[in-house]
């Protein structure tokens, strides 16, 4: 379905509001931190825009925004539209909140077409999918499914040092609603959750697609806040005396990108990566060997044999590095995620309604983690459609151009159209 200039340049002042309402004047970029001012307001901004252009406006005990377009029967199972609207510090501005906003234009193109389908359409704007803040996954989507452990809440968020139990009462939340387990999306009330999404790298860029069809989301594990302890030494000593930590923690980390290299060889995909990566700032210096080294790991794969492997092949890693320096090595809490696999079903309408738009595209697999997997893990099929960005992602540079956005969403409402007679 061809949607009409004039919503084209509706997601572009959409997008513009959005920038201008969260610049950060410091960093660069967008900052709409989780739980906090940045998010609220872009969550503010499109329940705005929402009720203005006659959507219903709802919330759960996550403060995730529903803006639903009533169905004929509305207690058949729901469609969910949805993405992120938090970012990372300093980040772009669409990662995350092209998805809202084309869930958006593609209800308005519905409702100018004089198109009510079967089921209510909600399009979520999630909250807290940023992990980097609390350090936790899918804290909006797993909140709303049931999924999120009591223990999450007390996670602290990075700058604040305040919990997300505070942070979530503060903008309207309900923690207690976690800790009781409720659920306010399940597979008895969706029947599917449709995400766009910017690709967060320049696959679409050097293959030159516009867009793509997702199918499947990376599953996981994770060690935030790993800590090895050496010696602090005098810069003078000999190399047989040392129990150097930074050097260790340099070893786990060539040692991970030497699997990752082999694996890649090997043509099976994978992706690690080191964030944190630091001695301690209070005792650190030009002539002391350190004694202490910090250090986070996110191991990701598409395949959950993949994941045993890989960690235990991390495992071993840590043994050796362990004795080849005389250090100890405290992995600290561990995290995971698991693998969501696109729903086939879902996956080939997506490519037949841009084959029926005459669009070019291809598949391809995500990089990166998305509330979709969340869903999956729920039992709720999702679909998905990347937008070409050249530049990447979590960073002040993300490319999307409008009319890459609108193809997307095109294919996306061309879905709903054929969605009619499906209940």
């Amino acid at each position: 379905m061809r949607i009409a200039d004039q919503l084209h340049e509706q997601a572009q002042a959409l997008f513009d509001a959005l920038r201008t309402g969260s610049l950060d004047h410091v960093r660069g970029g967008v900052t709409r931190d989780t739980y906090g001012e940045g998010e609220a307001f872009a969550h503010v901004l499109l329940a705005q825009h929402a009720t203005q252009i006659g959507l219903e406006v709802r919330h759960d005990h996550m403060r995730n925004t529903y803006m639903v377009l009533p169905g004929v029967d509305r207690s058949l199972p729901a469609i969910v539209i949805g993405s992120h609207l938090d970012s990372v510090a300093g980040g772009g501005n669409f990662d995350g909140a092209a998805g809202v906003v084309s869930g958006l234009i593609a209800l308005q193109a519905l409702m100018q077409s004089g198109i009510k389908l079967p089921c209510d359409v909600m399009v979520m704007g999630v909250r807290a999918e940023e992990s980097i803040w609390f350090q936790v996954s899918y804290i909006g989507s797993r909140g709303a499914l049931g999924r999120l452990q009591a223990e999450a809440l007390q996670a602290r968020r990075i700058d604040t040092g305040r919990t997300l139990a505070d942070h979530l009462r503060e903008a309207g939340g309900d923690p207690e609603a976690v800790q009781r387990g409720e659920t306010f999306l399940s597979p008895k009330n969706v029947r599917a959750f449709m995400e766009v999404h910017i690709e967060q790298a320049p696959s679409l860029a050097l293959t030159g697609f516009p867009i793509a069809i997702g199918t499947g989301v990376p599953g996981n594990f994770r060690y935030p806040k790993i800590r090895i302890k050496g010696e602090y030494g005098h810069v003078g000593l000999g190399r047989r005396f040392r129990h150097d930590a930074s050097l260790a923690g340099a070893d786990l980390t060539l040692g991970l990108d030497a699997i990752w290299a082999e694996w890649e060889r090997q043509g099976r995909l994978m992706a690690c990566t080191v964030g944190e990566f630091h001695t301690n700032s209070e005792r650190h210096g030009l002539t002391v060997v350190p004694g202490e080294f910090s250090m986070s790991l996110d191991v990701r794969a598409y395949d959950p044999s993949d994941l045993v492997e890989l960690e235990a092949a991390f495992l071993a890693l840590v043994k050796n590095v362990e004795k080849k320096r005389g250090v100890t090595i405290d992995l600290g809490p561990r995290a995971s995620a698991e693998v969501a696999q696109a729903d086939p079903v879902l996956t080939q309408q997506l490519r037949d309604c841009a084959q029926a738009l005459s669009l070019p595209y291809c598949d391809l697999p995500s990089p990166a983690s998305h509330d979709s997997a969340a869903f999956c893990a729920a039992g709720i099929p999702f679909g998905f459609i990347f937008i070409r960005n050249p530049n990447g992602s979590h960073h002040p540079d993300e490319a999307m151009a409008t009319e890459d956005f609108m193809l997307a969403t095109e294919v996306l409402t061309q879905w709903l159209v054929t969605q009619q007679g499906d209940d």
